[in-house]
């Protein structure tokens, strides 16, 4: 099942082969890896050196240990990559034009997932979508109520684009997003503008008018951009 190791950075390599049996999907979430022990015979290698190849992939996101229950492959790398992006993005975000740069990356991306998200949207994100509008509708005077369905319309739509990685990109920066939504909630008319524009960008995935829903959202940024420069 797996090659002897001969070279040194011997739990580098154990790690290395594991890792790509689950990217390749022979391991799958919720597989029980062999025991310490037993994987150890199979790699002909110490127990130390499996251990430290399981913290690695542990690090990594891909495998949990835990005491009784043995390693288990898990899907957390996708948790791992989001939490990375977004320290990332905070940090860069902190140096020049901060709040201009998250309204351009938006801008490259947002309106191009409105687009793709009118052509591949399934009954389950548009339904997401209509909740979240109908959640936004009823607490207009609630910012966390408000923000939190604001995020779950718009990750409704990456998750419209049916691509992973768009998925992944959009739900990295989720934080610094509920920061600017919460700023343009406090704008006066703030939280209405943005349900207008929700809403034609909704009606737009549902005519699957990729056209349409790309301008939407291009008009919605648009008012964001304008809210956001608002001294009030």
């Amino acid at each position: 099942m797996y090659e002897p190791i001969q070279t040194a950075k011997v739990f580098k390599q154990i790690a290395e082969q594991i890792e790509q049996r689950i990217l390749n999907g022979e391991l799958r979430n919720g597989d029980r890896l062999p025991t310490e022990l037993e994987l150890a015979k199979q790699f002909h290698v110490s127990r130390t050196a499996v251990r430290e190849a399981m913290k690695t992939l542990a690090q990594k996101g891909l495998v949990d240990t835990r005491p009784g229950r043995g390693t288990i492959v898990i899907d957390g790398a996708h948790t791992a990559l989001q939490s990375s992006l977004g320290l990332v993005m905070k940090l860069k975000l902190g140096e020049m034009g901060g709040s201009e740069n998250l309204l351009e990356v938006r801008e490259i991306l947002e309106t191009e997932i409105a687009a793709i998200a009118a052509e591949r949207a399934t009954e389950t994100e548009i339904t997401a979508m209509r909740e979240a509008i109908a959640v936004m509708d009823a607490h207009m005077h609630d910012v966390n109520a408000f923000i939190a369905a604001d995020n779950r319309f718009h990750e409704a739509l990456a998750q419209a684009t049916q691509n992973i990685l768009i998925l992944l990109l959009t739900n990295s920066i989720v934080n610094l997003l509920s920061e600017q939504r919460k700023q343009i909630f406090s704008v006066a008319g703030g939280p209405q503008r943005g349900q207008i524009h929700h809403k034609r960008i909704f009606d737009s995935v549902i005519k699957r008018d990729a056209e349409a829903a790309r301008a939407a959202m291009r008009e919605h940024l648009r008012q964001v951009r304008e809210d956001s420069a608002d001294p009030a």
